[in-house]
């Protein structure tokens, strides 16, 4: 049989599949958690979901009650799935030029596979959501979309012969990835409306069956494995502590001023992103609730309305670019994602809650910039040393998070950083802003 090179469709599917279920898996949470509240099926009509607004009422209380318990879960949930699929991630991406892309294409579509078919069986014998937690477990240990978005960048990356054709097939990768995230979240709410949470959960789960069967039977791999390859395979344990000393490396031989320079690019990255996509994530509790009180469907409005963000933040970067300096790109999309978080925050009506995103339309744009101004300081062969670096960083700020709920709004969610790193860590910056200087010179520039 004749295999393709042809990765878009696997990306497409497996995004599609994430973006509806992640909405709906929040929802399942927060209905299952006010059923056990309340003792009684949740309300909702073709317009609103049931929620109370009277704040003096005990129901009132009660609701906010569950929104907090569902805020805390999610962080928990998430935490429990982030650290396994770091550290699986670290291995298979970092393993991937020896043993080929596909199999960190093929385990993260296993695993989400056998999450929504736990997710099934949980929503279909109303199973206890204490399970959520093993099933979120097992799905790290295949590495999640850290390892699939590392896999399949990677993948497109081998398949280009020069920078011009690189820039066009990740921007449609780019492209793809705004026009799912508002396909599925526009279709998620009248998915579950129609067949409910455990037929929408069989539709996933059936969409990643198929990426499975495409991705072994019909994709080529783009590393050829030789036999002597193969009988010199490095073990995992090598891989890391290869990894590993690369920090230390990066760190000791680097300048002072560099030193200095990657500290804090790192952290602001991180900062933001824990900022942007973690408040980003606390939209639907937020949605569901007084005073907005929205059902499934105009959820999945409101998901949508968040591509309209990632798109206008691509075009930002390609004509801001071309005009002004990455510092002051940065500093336009942080000021854009404060005013639309303020507006949020005195969001009471349907309306102004759409117009949130309206100020927040350049939000995402310090994301690439500030990956792209972290490449140009350091070198090629320090990649893989600044990347450990930075998912350690990561797992330190989550852990410390488990432990202050307040924070929650700090939380980010894995499948949406880790692929900008393992963008920076192959070494295939996918926008060129500039063109690749001298990396003294870039450093000497950024810190003056």
């Amino acid at each position: 049989m004749r295999k393709v090179f042809f990765v878009e469709p696997v990306i497409f599917i497996y995004m599609f599949a994430s973006y509806l279920t992640s909405p709906v898996v929040q929802q399942f949470i927060y209905r299952r958690l006010w059923e056990e509240e309340y003792n009684s099926t949740f309300i909702s009509s073709s317009n609103t979901s049931y929620c109370e607004q009277n704040k003096s009422s005990p129901a009132y209380i009660k609701q906010k009650g569950v929104q907090e318990k569902t805020s805390l879960f999610n962080m928990q949930l998430d935490l429990t799935g982030a650290v396994p699929s770091l550290i699986v991630a670290f291995i298979i991406v970092a393993n991937s030029d020896r043993q080929g892309r596909k199999r960190s294409l093929v385990l993260p579509s296993m695993g989400a596979l056998i999450a929504d078919i736990f997710r099934t069986l949980i929503s279909y014998f109303s199973l206890s959501l204490s399970i959520l937690f093993a099933v979120t477990f097992i799905s790290g240990l295949f590495g999640s979309m850290a390892t699939f978005l590392g896999g399949g960048f990677a993948y497109i990356a081998d398949l280009c012969h020069d920078e011009k054709q690189k820039t066009t097939r990740i921007a449609v990768v780019d492209l793809i990835f705004g026009v799912v995230s508002g396909l599925a979240g526009l279709s998620s709410g009248y998915i579950l409306r129609e067949i409910g949470f455990t037929w929408t959960f069989v539709t996933a789960s059936l969409l990643h069956v198929v990426n499975i069967i495409y991705i072994i039977f019909f994709l080529e791999d783009t590393v050829s494995i030789s036999e002597t390859q193969q009988q010199a395979q490095v073990s995992y344990k090598e891989l890391l502590k290869e990894t590993f000393s690369g920090v230390y490396m990066l760190f000791k031989t680097a300048p002072s001023k560099k030193r200095i320079l990657i500290i804090v690019l790192l952290f602001t990255f991180m900062t933001y992103l824990f900022t942007v996509f973690g408040g980003s994530s606390l939209f639907t509790l937020y949605e569901l609730d007084e005073p907005l009180c929205w059902n499934e469907v105009y959820i999945g409005y409101g998901a949508a309305a968040f591509t309209s963000v990632s798109l206008t933040s691509f075009l930002g970067v390609y004509f801001f670019s071309k005009c002004l300096k990455d510092i002051y790109i940065v500093f336009i999309g942080i000021f854009s994602y404060i005013g639309g978080i303020i507006m949020a925050a005195f969001a009471k009506t349907t309306l102004l809650m759409f117009l949130v995103r309206v100020p927040s339309l350049f939000c995402l744009m310090p994301v690439p910039v500030l990956r792209s101004m972290l490449s140009k300081v350091v070198f090629a062969s320090e990649q893989a040393g600044f990347c450990a670096q930075a998912g350690m960083g990561r797992t330190w700020l989550c852990l410390y998070l488990t432990k202050y709920p307040a924070l929650t709004v700090l939380i980010v969610e894995q499948r949406i950083q880790l692929p900008d790193f393992y963008l920076t860590c192959s070494g295939r910056d996918h926008m060129s802003y500039r063109d690749h200087r001298d990396n003294t010179k870039v450093a000497d520039e950024i810190y003056n």
